[in-house]
């Protein structure tokens, strides 16, 4: 089935905070219009102020925190550069990576101001702000501009918006260990160690000596424990960062594992 989803999308949040996780399936650039989006892959913090622009390579597991400005809006603007896109670009312009030895391995990268892509953004607005449907053909031509200007004003990016290339099988250990906080499925590990989910799942027990699922979960459990007990934070501010979804169960989980519950044992 088609993917319909528009590749332009506009965030726009009021008075709080929001934060959560995310797999960048596919290039985003994008645009801060107001507030502060601090992005974080599990090595270090990515900040993002008023008048940023930001690059999101494709294949990535990113935690977020969106903060509006004091008494304002937090309000950004992207648009996804989908695989099929940039294939159709190549193949139009007969264009391919280069595969650069100074190639960028940053995940989210902070573009230079450029007064052709501050410009750009602001076109998108009307695709988002209108009462009219979005026109599909318009959205691709807005695609196509939008590598055409990445392409002008950071060339350096060539290798990268146009390697479609898959993720190669990589070091499983070091990966999850870095990794393991986030709240995905086995099939996304899988994928992105560069594996089937089978042959994950065997090199997985091969090395960590237990099945996936329940590593993850006794892993997760010992930095919130970690956390808790070193750090002084409290339950409820961890166990999203260490990856479950709700308190209760991870408060059952926890004292299932430890004896306690976790508002027990701060130190």
């Amino acid at each position: 089935m088609a993917d319909t989803r528009s590749p332009i999308t506009y965030s726009c949040y009021y008075s709080r905070n929001r934060s959560g996780e995310q797999f960048v399936a596919e290039h985003v650039l994008s645009y801060q219009i107001s507030g502060t989006l601090t992005v974080n892959n599990g090595d270090k913090d990515f900040i993002f102020n008023e008048g940023d622009f930001r690059f999101v390579r494709r294949n990535q597991l990113l935690k977020f925190i969106k903060q509006p400005p004091l008494g304002g809006v937090f309000k950004s603007v992207s648009i996804y550069l989908d695989q099929a896109a940039l294939q159709n670009f190549s193949r139009e312009y007969g264009q391919d990576a280069g595969h650069s030895k100074t190639a960028i391995n940053d995940p989210v990268i902070q573009l230079n101001g450029d007064p052709f892509l501050k410009a750009f953004m602001g076109s998108l607005m009307p695709y988002i702000e209108g009462d009219q449907p979005a026109d599909p053909q318009l959205e691709t031509l807005k695609q196509r501009e939008a590598i055409m200007l990445l392409l002008r004003s950071h060339p350096q990016l060539k290798d990268i918006l146009l390697d479609f290339n898959e993720p190669g099988k990589i070091d499983l250990e070091a990966f999850m260990n870095k990794n393991f906080h986030f709240n995905v499925h086995l099939n996304r590990f899988a994928y992105l160690t560069g594996r089937s989910l089978a042959t994950f799942k065997r090199d997985f027990e091969h090395i960590f000596h237990s099945p996936p699922s329940r590593w993850l979960q006794q892993r997760r459990l010992q930095e919130a424990y970690y956390l808790i007990r070193e750090k002084g934070r409290a339950p409820s501010d961890v166990y999203l960062e260490v990856g479950f979804e709700d308190l209760s169960h991870f408060s059952f989980t926890f004292k299932k594992m430890y004896g306690t519950p976790p508002s027990k044992i701060a130190g």
